[in-house]
Parts: structure tokens; C-alpha cells; sequence
């Protein structure tokens, strides 16, 4: 099978760039053609470089004719974009249309339903948004990186394409990663029929938790944001007296804030800060954690780093919410907490450390819930059964 990957990367890698690599990898693994074509926010570099962005976010002719132009000399047999905003735009969806190719979008975000893509405002969840024609409220409240204009390009593109029927016409078919993200996209106004639930995966690391021997220390692995909740965990060791260690592998925009407060508690010599850490230096951390710990205060699409752990025989603390709710079965390979409190987060990290025995039950279904459902090898069939039924769909619909 001949495949277009479209994408357009971000300022600073995330695991949606992670993601649109290892799909590419297992794909070519595999035996297919694949071309991968890519836009990136880097481009993005002076004043009228964001006004004209900004323009072509919304429809992008320049996009629309490469796209176009690469159809026609590769002839793909289905085109899978990913990320299409700000460069790219939805108007690749018309050139496929036109070259008469079946295109499929992978939702790593809820942009269509909410101009932030992600459903989370003043410090909790917020769906004002979600299944309104006119995401006002984005505007109104600039969520979109806090900038009144921004927020208004990205609604005003949202908005037209509804009106226009991009979203529900001019695509055959979307990927989401579970079912609480398809309920949200329906809720959204998108075709419940077009929308196919296909999870993350990793490919098998180099090494495996056999003897379920654990560390002693904690680990969270994300940005370190506000939605991301990292100070739910902090707060869990500053208020509760927590004694294990804790290592905290990212950046972000709350680094220097966290680390001032931890170092003014005095707990440095307890909660370490190691920043951005290669995917290989993530997964030896994980094999030696006690278990990992999620703290997010909102939905989450599908945290890359579930998976990584669960493929290290290592445990997941997260809260019961959202996609997490869906990913994580509580006691069973993880345990849940009331999100954003900090005094159930502590209640439930000093009783895993307690009871040693079920952490030990726990990492082997952790690693069983990863070999049954999120091996490349189960992804790749997942993903072949998806294109096929496109690509047949199509043929159908277009005699």
C-alpha cells in the first residue's frame, strides 16, 4: 500500500511528533510506501510570518497545491493527516478530494470541538465550546494562547469549515484514541459512523520488568504545565509528608516555579528535577520506579507514557478522568485518585507503598495490558483494518 502522511510539527516536540514517527516506522516496517510531508511551526519566525499563518490556517492555497502536486506524482492510495494546523490547514482535505483520494484525520486533540484543543480553562475542565457553531467563549476568554486575535483566527476557522462542511463531508474518517474522546468529537457534531477507535502504541522496548523488582522512587513523566497537575503532586508531598523520592522528567512553562517552591519547603533533597529526557532514558527510569504517577486536571487525549510504563511492568497512579478513567483499570494495573486533590493522591501513593504485594500484581497486568492491547504488531492490524475499510467505503460512495 502506497501512503501520504501529512503533518505539521510543532514549535517543540511532543508526543504527537512521537507518535506520527512510529506510525511511519511501522509502516515501512512493514512493506509500505510511505511519504511523510511535513510542515513545521519553526517557519513561524516574524510578525508578518504569524499574520500570514494566521490567514492560512484557515484555508491555505499554497498547502492545498502541494499536497496536489505530491498526489499526483505519488499516487497513494490513501492520504492520513495529522496534524494540520497552522500551516497546512484543512484545505488539504479539498486537494484530496479533487486527486479523488480517501483521506483519514487522526484527532491527537479536540481543535475541531474546542479552538485550544484542549477542553481546560482557569484551572479545571471546560466544554462551553464543545457543539457550539461559534466557540464565543474561546474568543472571549483569548484561550488560545492568551491572545484575543489568535483566538479568533482559530474559532473563525473552526466555525467556517463547520458552516462549510469540512469536518463532516471532506473527510472519510476519523482516528481517536478511546471512547470518551469519540463521545466528546460526536458531541462535537462529528459523524459518530466515520470515527474509528485506534489507541497508541510503542514498539517493544529493548528490556522487560521480569522479576517485577521495583525501585524506590516515584516517577512522573509529562510537561510540566498547568492542565498536567503537577502541583497536585507536589502539594501531595509538601502537605502529607511524603517520604519517597520523586523524579520528575519533563519541561515546561512551571519548571522554575515548581522547583522554587520545592527548594523554599525543603524538599529538594526528595523531589529531583531531571527536564527533557530521551524516550531510552524514560523507559531504564521506569524500569527502576516504584510506579509512575499521572496528575493531569484535564481529559488527556492518550498519554504516551501510559503505555511506555505499562510496557515496563510499572504501575500507574492517575486520576479517574477522562481518557485516563478509560486507559488505566483501577487495582488492576493502576489505581485511581480524585483529581486535583492532592490529600487522596498521597492517601493512595503511601498505601501502594504499603502493600508491596499488590504492586507486584499489579506490574504483571501492567505489562499484560500492554502485550494484549498496545504492541506495534496488534496497532498495525488495527491500523491496515482501518485503511482497508476506507479505502473500500470510498470506492463505494464514489462510483
Amino acid at each position: 500500500m502506497k501512503l501520504l502522511i501529512l503533518h505539521n510539527r510543532y514549535r517543540f516536540a511532543g508526543g504527537e511528533d512521537r507518535v506520527v514517527q512510529a506510525e511511519k516506522s511501522l509502516l515501512e516496517a512493514n512493506n509500505h510506501e510511505v511519504i511523510l510531508l511535513e510542515e513545521n511551526n519553526h517557519n513561524i519566525v516574524s510578525i508578518l510570518d504569524t499574520f500570514v499563518a494566521a490567514g492560512g490556517a484557515i484555508y491555505s492555497f499554497a498547502a492545498k497545491n502541494r499536497v496536489e502536486a505530491e498526489i499526483n506524482r505519488f499516487r497513494p492510495e490513501i492520504v492520513h493527516v495529522h496534524n494540520f494546523f497552522p500551516l497546512l490547514s484543512p484545505a488539504v482535505y479539498d486537494a484530496c478530494s479533487s486527486a479523488g483520494v480517501p483521506v483519514v484525520q487522526t484527532l491527537h486533540n479536540y481543535r475541531l470541538a474546542c479552538p485550544k484543543a484542549m477542553p481546560f480553562r482557569d484551572g479545571k475542565t471546560c466544554e462551553d465550546c464543545i457543539g457550539k457553531l461559534m466557540p464565543l467563549s474561546s474568543v472571549i476568554h483569548a484561550c488560545y494562547r492568551n491572545s484575543y486575535l489568535q483566538s479568533s483566527v482559530v474559532a473563525t476557522m473552526t466555525a467556517w469549515h463547520w458552516l462549510r462542511g469540512t469536518w463532516q463531508k471532506r473527510v472519510d474518517a476519523y482516528i481517536v484514541f478511546t471512547k470518551f474522546q469519540k463521545e466528546k468529537m460526536v458531541q462535537a457534531g462529528l459523524p459518530a459512523e466515520k470515527i474509528y477507535i485506534k489507541p497508541n502504541f510503542i514498539f517493544h522496548p529493548d528490556f522487560s520488568n521480569k522479576d517485577y523488582k521495583f525501585g524506590d522512587y516515584l516517577l512522573f513523566v509529562g510537561r510540566l504545565s498547568e492542565e498536567k497537575g503537577v502541583s497536585v503532586l507536589i502539594d501531595a508531598y509538601l502537605q502529607n509528608n511524603l517520604s519517597i523520592p520523586l523524579k520528575i522528567v519533563g519541561d515546561g512553562p512551571l519548571r522554575q516555579i515548581l522547583q522554587t517552591k520545592v527548594y523554599n519547603a525543603g524538599y529538594s533533597n526528595l523531589i529531583e528535577f531531571l527536564g527533557f529526557q530521551e524516550q531510552s532514558e524514560i523507559l531504564k527510569l521506569m524500569q527502576d520506579a516504584k510506579f509512575l504517577v499521572i496528575s493531569s486536571i484535564w481529559y488527556e487525549g492518550f498519554p504516551l507514557a501510559i503505555v511506555e510504563a505499562f510496557a515496563c511492568s510499572l504501575p500507574v497512579i492517575a486520576p479517574k478522568l477522562g481518557s485516563m478513567a478509560e486507559i488505566i483499570d483501577d487495582k488492576v494495573n493502576g489505581l485511581f485518585f480524585e483529581a486535583g486533590n492532592s490529600y487522596d493522591l498521597a492517601t493512595k501513593i503511601n498505601w501502594a507503598i504499603n502493600h508491596p504485594e499488590f504492586l507486584t500484581i499489579t506490574a504483571k497486568k501492567a505489562r499484560f495490558t500492554y502485550e494484549s492491547s498496545y504492541t506495534s504488531e496488534a496497532n498495525y492490524e488495527q491500523l491496515m483494518k482501518i485503511y482497508q475499510e476506507i479505502i473500500n467505503n470510498y470506492k463505494i460512495n464514489h462510483r
